[in-house]
């Protein structure tokens, strides 16, 4: 030890010329020591020289670091020991501390006092050789006396440095100054320390604060991170500029859970104005200072302040501004808004995947979101985190928020472009999650949002590389080949739309789009329509990119064709019209530089058409479909006026060849049938004229089909069909609109000229025909509709007077001969008639006789006037077979005198599939009001006036169609999921030509006809005003038309119906389709006064409301009451404001039509299934929409239920006329569901709730359980096992909602409102007690329907007991509280006799003992004795096993 003091002390800091020129390459032995002359002149001057030397530190000078002999601990404790032990102690602290001072006063002693120390050599001594030793400061903080002054003097030295930034040596003075300060084993004035640093950070510049600011985790103890956390935070506030120092620190400190939420919310603040590249950063500190019961808030907060649309904008701006300024820094801005809103999703990501709190937090937030416009880009970004993430099952969750978001409407395809337009480069990253969110979609059931899985589809395609492109089409054709009705239909629109708007991109990837064609089996003939238009776009494209697919179409299109497979053949055909349509499209001077179609490609066509005709002439069913489907090619498809001529060029010559003939004197030839010429209406050309050759030709099909069948390929030559007579015409008629630009002058005399038919007199002796002439006749009625259907299809559009006339005509000609056909078919069972829709299956259009024959035996065929006025009244064109056979089977079991006279016809809408498709611009024959013709004489005066206009029942002919039209393309179906059996009839059969119309167009359409609607309207209602006036309001008075008044009631059904369905679209609610529905409206409004100004969408809304509730007063049937009801309640919707107007008439509309008295025309009471449902949907809306549905429960419940049970078996209540014994199960369901689901609503009781509010949740409560008491012991008087189950369901309900809702609210206001509470509570007993009567009835009947409901109503009347115990405890009354066992007993009241036991008797005998106040029939099992103050009484409905 000497020996190491003696070196010590010998060694110099003489900063003289001799110790400069010590070389810094290598410590020699000699460097430090100089002469001894020099040594002591500078030891007496420094007490810190001095010291250092004598506790082991060398002090150096230059570039070389201080040398240390010792172990730093060992250092620290000798030079505590030296000052300790020096006399001068304590002043000789103060001088250590001066010399220290005016050591590094010289920067180059400064830089090596703040450097780290290094071992003396091994080779001198023991001396420590540690690989890394403190610097020399470092060692003075760890010495406790030294520390504060040290670190004064540091502190005062730090200044001279702030502005020098880095030096030339790489060193940040104040930075290791900094440093020094960290992991002190003891700091022995925090306070000082922790002040002089924030003193400091308000002085210092930028770089220097962020220094200090990151370090001070590292220098305070815990002590202080509470008090510098509110400095910081307040100096968040102040300098934006610090704030990721300032939150990189927060995260490090420990502080409280009220100071973090504290500086959470002052950070939280900031998010809005915080510099891009810092969101990242806070964002992090946010969700990570999140505890989980505060994550639902802060993560709202969030993100209500995180506008990821602002930073892209801002960070472009800052972009363009810093492009002049300095080129290096432009490349930042550029790409870092999208790399910083990249790193804000990691972020909530890295957030979402490791607290679970955070991700239901984040879901919860975007689901609370109510309106449209508040949503934003963050909440599509999140759930795709959420979706791809998947931790904690949030999946399901963001899968499920997204469904009901844009099933609400909330998040759309404008939100969604935006994402996809300004964040492309983030969405990639999440593209897995983007496919099977749109895969999930587009197979959903709900067809609400289907489109959006498509969106996203097209999304993904338009913004992301080649790799995503090539999956999006692979998915897309996988959902084309999945077999899935509506999932196809989407997918092929999609990529339809993909090849139309990028045609160069999608031809890459059309050798996967080919590969569908392996899959035809599956795809309906509309599907293969769609994939062939898709397939010959690409391949014969103006670009022919996808030209390399040209081959193997014509491949599959020639395999097809030439198949005797019908199906094969029918895909062969649609693809090869379809094909033509592509290859044969005119071409526009833009398209190229030729306008003509080149030879080769006419060659092409021309040979393509000439292989499809000779193909399909081999059969009648394929012929058609050919000349259907190149019909609706020239009506869709403009194409080069070459193929056009061509098309045409033989069309009319080979119509008049087969089925025009010259009328003479004589009909040669043997028919079935005497031949005759029928309903001309050109009858001063009934010598030399032309009629359709339609009887002859028939009889000619009949022994050729029995020849087909023996040998279809022995048949040379052509042979024509009646089949293709319909289709036929349609191709004839569409090449000469297009050929003669609308104008049908060439053909006007195929509308009125005659058919070649047989005296309709045979239908009175249908009956004695044989089987063969009963088909033959049947299918030459459908063969004259069928032409007569396409003839008005053809002539509607013309404006002449006289052609209106004879549309008019042929339409009356139409209803009469169904009239006959319905006659017919009833004696014609297991009949199935011609088809006439060819683009079907024909194993999908069953006869409706074969099929219903099938069903069940000893069914009687649904017929009659009767059927036929039901028919027309019905809500649902859907409705099978089965369901219309059994309603009428039911009104022949009740009125078999009338089953006789339901023998005369069957209801056609049955037929549907087999008439032709009326093409929707046939409803203009709707505007027809009056139209008169001329017959003139030689000397041109007017001879004779005939006035023709639609009838009752052309006009119910016209609507029944409309409707089904409207039905069909405005009410959204939802795509269902391939059944496991096949089903029997394709509902999109007799639709081809409306399938090829937008629903935008249809509905525009149905706008364009309002005006004429609403004549109809209230023609209907002034017939039924006039009537009931003649009439004195008897609706069934002698001398009434039964059949006008019938079809007029049907009409005006109907009508209704249309306009229901209609505003019901639900794309009137998008906004860019709000045009159209004002101007819908407008139509309603300017009906009720004369157009004014311009007006806005609200009182559009009332006044058309107004101008439909005028209607009231002449509704013929409830089914009618209820259309009308329906149409003003979706009106209602579209209003935002006066909803109070609106539920007040709509409640009052609907209980006027339940207190009114429905009878048919013929008398009787309306009743039967449609009747009880129009009933339910009724009580329902007036229920809905009552003011108090509690008082409204029990008026019904009060008042017309004990007139019922009192009044005659089928006689009905008097205030509720259409409360009757029959319709009382659906009084009964519609009453307990709205009760159970308005208790439900009521706001739970809470403890700050006030007496008054208390008093008035009591009073709700009272009246909500004695409309359950009341109707829960009708069951004694109507205990009908329906009755039965819905007590027991609805009832579990209304006592679940009680136990949640309403013992709350008991527990708080027991003390006050004693009485109140103790009065329910015996009310409600009854009822529980009536419940466990019923489960006990259930049993001992053993019905499985009934049964099922009793283990949870049980376990729930067990809560109830037991939640009104909790409840006395909670007021200190639970010595009031009585347990027994409550008997069995069935609905009488009679004790179940097996289930008796000895424990049972005893209590038997306990509960006679009960008070004067318990009802004496019933038998309680819990009884609150009169304790002080306090009375109460409950029950338990426990039940003893055998």
């Amino acid at each position: 030890m000497m020996r190491k003091k003696k070196r010590s002390s010998s060694v110099s800091v003489d900063g003289g010329p001799a110790s400069l020129d010590v070389p810094t390459s290598k410590k020699s032995k000699s460097t430090g020591r100089p002469s001894k002359a020099a040594v002591s002149d500078q030891v007496p001057d420094s007490v810190f020289v001095r010291m250092l030397q004598e506790s082991g530190v060398t002090l150096r000078l230059g570039n070389m670091s201080n040398e240390i002999a010792v172990d730093q601990v060992v250092f620290q404790k000798r030079l505590q020991q030296h000052l300790r032990k020096d006399p001068r102690y304590p002043s000789i602290i103060q001088e250590f501390i001066s010399g220290f001072e005016t050591h590094i006063e010289d920067p180059e002693k400064l830089r090596n006092c703040l450097l780290p120390c290094v071992p003396r050599s091994a080779g001198e001594g023991d001396a420590s050789s540690n690989s890394f030793q403190e610097s020399l400061v470092r060692l003075l903080l760890g010495v406790e006396m030294l520390q504060t002054m040290v670190i004064n003097t540091l502190f005062e030295k730090l200044p001279e440095f702030m502005f020098e930034g880095v030096g030339e040596d790489g060193l940040n003075i104040p930075r290791v100054i900094i440093n020094q300060l960290k992991w002190l084993d003891r700091v022995v004035d925090f306070k000082d320390l922790a002040s002089k640093l924030m003193q400091l950070v308000s002085v210092a510049p930028i770089e220097i604060q962020r220094d200090i600011i990151t370090s001070l985790p590292e220098i305070l103890e815990d002590s202080q991170h509470g008090d510098v956390a509110r400095e910081l935070n307040a100096l968040l506030q102040e300098n934006t500029q610090l704030t990721v120092p300032i939150l990189d620190a927060l995260s490090s400190l420990n502080l409280s859970t009220t100071l973090l939420a504290e500086v959470r919310g002052a950070v939280m603040s900031t998010v809005s104005a915080v510099q891009l590249e810092d969101l990242p950063i806070v964002v992090k500190f946010i969700l990570h200072s999140i505890s989980a019961s505060d994550a639902s808030e802060v993560v709202s907060d969030l993100r209500k302040k995180l506008e990821l649309e602002q930073c892209v904008l801002s960070s472009m701006l800052q972009a363009s501004q810093s492009s002049g300024k300095n080129k290096k820094s432009t490349a930042v801005p550029s790409c870092s808004s999208k790399d910083s809103v990249a790193l804000v999703l990691e972020v909530i990501k890295s957030a979402v995947r490791f607290q679970k709190t955070i991700s239901e937090a984040w879901l919860k937030a975007i689901e609370n979101v109510t309106e449209l416009e508040d949503h934003k880009v963050v909440d599509v970004l999140v759930l795709l985190i959420l979706h791809s993430t998947n931790a904690n099952q949030s999946r399901r969750g963001a899968e499920r928020v997204l469904k009901a978001k844009v099933r609400a409407g909330l998040i759309q395809e404008s939100l969604l472009n935006k994402t996809f337009k300004g964040y492309a480069q983030v969405m990639r990253g999440y593209f897995p999650s983007i496919l099977a969110l749109a895969q999930g979609l587009l197979r959903s059931p709900d067809c609400c949002v289907v489109p959006f899985g498509g969106q996203l589809y097209k999304q993904a395609f338009t913004a992301f590389d080649s790799y995503c492109q090539q999956e999006v089409v692979g998915s897309l054709v996988t959902h084309v080949c999945s077999g899935v009705s509506g999932e196809v239909d989407v997918a092929l629109e999609l990529l339809c739309e993909l090849v139309s708007q990028k045609p160069t991109e999608m031809s890459q990837y059309a050798v996967f789009v080919k590969g569908i064609l392996d899959y035809m089996e599956n795809l309906s003939p509309q599907q293969i329509r769609r994939l062939f238009h898709l397939l010959s776009s690409l391949a014969f494209g103006h670009d022919k990119h996808g030209s390399h697919i040209q081959d193997d179409m014509h491949i599959v299109i020639r395999k097809q064709l030439s198949s005797t497979v019908p199906k094969y053949k029918r895909i062969g055909i649609i693809g090869a019209v379809m094909m033509v349509g592509s290859m044969g499209a005119q071409r526009s001077k833009a398209d190229s530089q030729e306008c003509a179609l080149p030879k080769e490609t006419h060659r092409q066509v021309t040979t393509l058409l000439e292989l499809v005709r000779s193909c399909s002439e081999g059969s009648a069913e394929a012929a058609a479909l050919y000349y259907d489907e190149l019909a609706n090619l020239l009506q869709t498809c403009k194409l080069d006026p070459l193929v056009q001529v061509w098309i045409g060029k033989s069309v009319l010559e080979d119509f008049q060849e087969d089925f025009v003939v010259d009328l003479g004197p004589e009909i040669a030839g043997l028919f079935p049938f005497p031949a005759s010429v029928m309903y001309n209406l050109d009858e001063d050309e009934s010598q030399g004229g032309i009629a359709i050759n339609l009887l002859p030709l028939m009889s000619q099909d009949v022994p050729h089909r029995a020849d087909n069948r023996v040998s279809a390929s022995q048949r040379n030559g052509r042979h024509v069909s009646p089949l293709c007579l319909s289709s036929f015409f349609r191709l004839l008629r569409l090449c000469e609109e297009e050929q003669h630009h609308g104008d049908l002058e060439e053909i006007d005399a195929l509308l009125g000229c005659p058919l070649i038919l047989t005296d309709m007199g045979v239908v009175e002796k249908v009956e004695s025909l044989s089987k063969a002439e009963r088909e033959f006749f049947c299918s030459l009625l459908f063969y004259t509709i069928n032409w007569f259907r396409e003839v008005v299809n053809a002539f509607c559009k013309q404006k002449d007077p006289e052609m209106k006339m004879k549309v008019v005509t042929r339409l009356q000609n139409i209803t009469y001969l169904q009239t006959l056909l319905e006659t017919c078919l009833a004696a014609s069972p297991g009949y199935t008639p011609p088809l006439a829709n060819f683009d079907c299956e024909s194993a999908e259009v069953l006869s409706p006789s074969s099929s219903s024959a099938s069903t069940k035996k000893g069914k009687k065929e649904p017929t009659g006037k009767k059927r036929k006025a039901s028919a027309s009244k019905n809500s649902s064109a859907d409705g099978t077979q089965l369901e219309e056979a059994t309603e009428v089977d039911e009104s022949l079991q009740d009125h078999p005198e009338k089953e006789k006279e339901a023998k005369v016809g069957v209801s056609l809408s049955l037929y549907w599939p087999f008439f032709r498709e009326l093409d929707i611009e046939v409803m203009n024959v709707l505007q027809c009001g009056l139209l008169s013709r001329s017959i003139l004489d030689t000397e041109l005066h007017s001879k004779v006036r005939e006035e023709v206009q639609l009838g009752p029942s052309e006009l119910v002919f016209l609507l029944e169609d409309m409707w089904r039209k409207l039905d069909f393309s405005l009410t959204a179906a939802p795509a269902k999921k391939a059944p496991f059996l096949k089903v029997k009839a394709d509902k999109t059969v007799g639709f081809s030509h409306l399938r090829q119309k937008s629903p935008k167009d249809v509905a525009t359409y149905c706008v364009q006809l309002l005006p004429t609607l609403c004549t109809h309207l209230e023609n209907c209602h002034n017939h039924f005003q006039t009537f009931l006036s003649e009439k004195q309001g008897v609706v069934d008075a002698l001398g009434v038309d039964v059949k006008e008044q019938q079809l007029m009631s049907s009409a005006y059904q109907l009508l209704l119906q249309v306009l229901h369905t209609t505003f019901s679209w639900s794309g009137f609610s998008q906004p860019e389709q709000r045009v159209l529905l004002k101007s819908a409206l407008k139509v309603l409004a300017s009906r009720l006064k004369e157009e004014g100004t311009d007006q806005t969408l609200e009182q559009l809304i009332r006044q058309s409301f107004e101008y439909l509730l005028n209607f009231r007063s002449t509704v013929p049937s409830l089914n009618t009451a209820l259309c009308l009801t329906q149409l003003l309640t979706v009106l209602s919707h579209y209003g935002t404001s006066n909803h109070s107007f609106y539920r007040e008439h709509t409640a009052s509309l609907a209980r006027h039509f339940l207190c009114q008295e429905w009878v048919t025309v013929g008398g009787a009471k309306e009743r039967g299934n449609k009747h009880n449902d129009a009933l339910h949907s009724l009580l329902s809306i007036y229920l809905d929409h009552a003011d108090d549905v509690l008082k409204a429960v029990e008026e019904i419940a009060g008042e017309g239920i004990p007139e019922l049970v009192n009044a005659a078996k089928d006689a009905s209540s008097r205030s509720w006329p259409t409360l009757s014994r029959q319709t009382f199960l659906v009084y009964y369901k519609v009453m307990m569901a709205k009760l159970e689901k308005s208790v439900r609503k009521l706001p739970p009781g809470k403890q700050t709730d006030s007496r008054e509010v208390q008093s008035e949740k009591l009073l709700t409560w009272n009246l909500a359980v004695r409309d359950f008491h009341v109707l829960i012991n009708l069951v004694k008087v109507f205990d009908s096992r329906l009755v039965l189950n819905v007590c027991l369901k609805y009832g579990r309900l209304f006592l679940e909602s009680f136990l949640k809702l309403g013992m709350p609210l008991l527990d708080y206001s027991f003390k006050k409102h004693k009485e109140d509470v103790q009065s329910l509570l015996k009310t409600f007993q009854l009822s529980t007690r009536q419940l466990h009567h019923m489960c006990g009835h259930s049993k001992i009947q053993q019905d499985t329907a009934l049964t099922n409901h009793v283990p949870a109503l049980k376990k729930s009347l067990e809560q109830f007991v037991y939640r009104v115990k909790a409840m006395l405890t909670l007021n200190q009354c639970q010595e009031a509280f009585w347990l027994g066992n409550l008997k069995n007993r069935d609905l009488k009241g009679e004790e179940i006799l097996s289930q008796r036991s000895q424990e049972s008797e005893e209590e038997d005998e306990e509960s006679s003992q009960l008070p004067e106040g318990q009802n004496k029939e019933e038998e309680s099992d819990a009884e609150v004795k009169e304790n002080g103050h306090h009375d109460e009484e409950e029950e338990e409905d426990s039940e003893e096993s055998d």
